[in-house]
C-alpha cells in the first residue's frame, strides 16, 4: 500500500523488495522502475524513465506460479557510484554494473560491465527540416515524415 501511495505522488515505481545503498539519488524521477530483486549499491544516481527490470520474468515457475524473490532473481545488480541517464533500461538477474559506471540515456543493457564502464548508444541520424519557402501543408504532411 505505501508503494501505491509513493508510486501515485512521485511516478516512482520501487518494488519493497529491492535493496538500496546509501546517498540513492533519483533526479526527476517520474517513470523510473526498480523490481524486486534489483540492488542498488551507495551513492548511485537515476534519472527520470530508468527502468531496473527483469529479463524474461517468466523464465523460472513452480506450476503456474512464477518464483518470485531471491530464489529467481530477475532484476540487476548496480554496484557504487554508477550514473544511469534518461531513459535507460537494464534488465536481467544476471546484469552487473559495475562501480562508478555511466549508462548513457536510451540505452537498452542486458549483460553486466566492467567497472569503470561508459555505455552509450551511437549518435542516430537526425533528419532536420527547417521551414523556408514551404506551405504549411508541406511542412507538417511533407514526404520526410
Amino acid at each position: 500500500m505505501m508503494t501505491e501511495v509513493g508510486h501515485s505522488r512521485t511516478g516512482i515505481d520501487i518494488h519493497p523488495g529491492a535493496t538500496i545503498g546509501e546517498s540513492f539519488f533519483i533526479d526527476h524521477g517520474t517513470g523510473v522502475v526498480i523490481g524486486e530483486t534489483a540492488t542498488v549499491g551507495n551513492h548511485v544516481t537515476l534519472y527520470h524513465g530508468v527502468t531496473l527490470g527483469a529479463f524474461n520474468p517468466t523464465s523460472r515457475r513452480n506450476g503456474t506460479e512464477l518464483v518470485r524473490g531471491l530464489e529467481n532473481k530477475r532484476h540487476p545488480d548496480i554496484e557504487d557510484s554508477v550514473t544511469i541517464y534518461p531513459g535507460a533500461t537494464i534488465l536481467g538477474g544476471d546484469t552487473r554494473v559495475g562501480h562508478h559506471s555511466v549508462i548513457g540515456g536510451n540505452v537498452w543493457l542486458t549483460h553486466s560491465v566492467a567497472p569503470y564502464s561508459r555505455v552509450t548508444v551511437k549518435d542516430p541520424e537526425l533528419l532536420i527540416r527547417s521551414k523556408t519557402q514551404d506551405s504549411d501543408k508541406d511542412w507538417f504532411l511533407g514526404s520526410a515524415i
